[in-house]
């Protein structure tokens, strides 16, 4: 049987699955472990029936990993071919700049409950892209 995560909770975004207080506790505990370490979440555009799930939708990354660096990483878990294409948008709405850092989006972009929210889809979400972030 699949994990947990695999079931019909995944299907819940991670702010349904987890109270905004335990969200924040858990960010304490993971900053003060991980001082150097960006929380972030990566969850699938609700619509999205392209992409794969992800096996984890938590992830802690180091602060000078550059968006490009992630992309790679997501990519390489996803198990994508070369010639997919997949956006990744932070808060549901920017495109991030590939050279960014995840301290910088970090610091403009965390969510009230300290984690770093990125979603995925294999086109552009909501038929508009946003801003373009630093």
């Amino acid at each position: 049987m699949a994990p947990m995560e695999m079931g019909h909770t995944f299907n819940k975004s991670f702010k349904k699955r987890k109270s905004l207080a335990l969200r924040k506790q858990e960010v304490v505990g993971i900053r003060t472990k991980f001082p150097n370490k960006i929380p972030v979440i990566v969850e699938r555009f609700g619509k999205e029936q392209d992409l794969p799930l992800l096996d984890k939708t938590k992830f802690l990354v180091p602060q000078e990993l550059t968006m490009s660096q992630f992309v790679t990483i997501i990519r390489n878990r996803m198990s994508l071919r070369p010639t997919q294409a997949f956006y990744l948008m932070v808060n549901r709405r920017n495109l991030a700049s590939m050279s960014s850092s995840m301290a910088e989006l970090y610091t403009e972009h965390q969510d009230e409950d300290g984690f770093l929210y990125v979603t995925y889809a294999s086109q552009e979400m909501f038929g508009s892209v946003g801003r373009t972030t630093k």
